[in-house]
């Protein structure tokens, strides 16, 4: 970034990111208006993912004994809430929250000395920094619907707010291994969606996919209660 600047100076555009006072605010709206110009329609999702940062340490902000999903396995690293603008093949990352794990939000002394602003050191799960950001893509008048992995599905809360905010969304839970390998609970909004031929009422669904012990691939629809 600093070679692409007029100054080309790598201290002073450090301090502006990491100490300097700013609103980045207007900054984050205009990456959702130009996200949502580049790829945003009635075929977009909002794919909601983990994006983990191994680290070897113990003082970068957040790092903690968690899930890597760059690793695929519990190591020593940063999490962070990834919210990604997709149609077809074209994806656009629109937002990267950083989670801070128990060890970090209990520990006051911790979160001073590393300088995390009060307003994030109050517990969150990666569910509410999710639901915290579609509200701001939301504000931006983006178009979406939203995918997520079980991670984010298995949390009922999660997936009552993306209902009570009127979108389409699909979600992976975890199922029972000696029956399908995955399962994925869909929820159909009003509107019509990338998953929808004809406009269906408000309904939600839930869609079997995976495989059985014997191999055969199933795939079942059927409406909730």
């Amino acid at each position: 970034m600093a070679e692409r600047l007029a100054t080309s100076n790598y201290d002073q555009l450090h301090h502006f990111i990491a100490d300097g006072v700013w609103d980045a605010t207007p900054l984050e709206t205009e990456l959702l208006n130009q996200a949502d110009r580049l790829v945003g329609g009635r075929d977009a999702v909002l794919v909601i993912d983990d994006t983990s940062l191994p680290k070897k340490g113990e003082r970068s902000v957040g790092v903690a004994a968690q899930y890597a999903s760059a690793l695929g396995k519990t190591a020593n690293c940063q999490t962070l809430v990834s919210l990604t603008l997709a149609r077809g093949e074209v994806p656009v990352m629109v937002a990267l929250r950083l989670f801070l794990p128990d060890s970090w939000t209990s520990d006051m002394p911790r979160l001073k000395r590393a300088r995390v602003p009060v307003e994030h050191r109050t517990p969150r799960s990666k569910p509410e920094i999710a639901l915290a950001e579609i509200d701001r893509a939301m504000a931006a008048n983006m178009r979406l619907d939203v995918l997520a992995d079980a991670g984010y599905g298995l949390s009922a809360p999660f997936r009552q707010g993306l209902t009570e905010r009127g979108l389409a969304w699909a979600v992976g839970i975890p199922s029972a291994p000696e029956s399908v390998s995955r399962r994925c609970e869909a929820h159909l909004a009003d509107h019509q969606s990338p998953w929808q031929t004809t406009k269906a009422p408000r309904a939600r669904y839930l869609i079997d996919c995976g495989r059985t012990n014997a191999g055969q691939r199933q795939m079942e629809n059927r409406e909730l209660a």
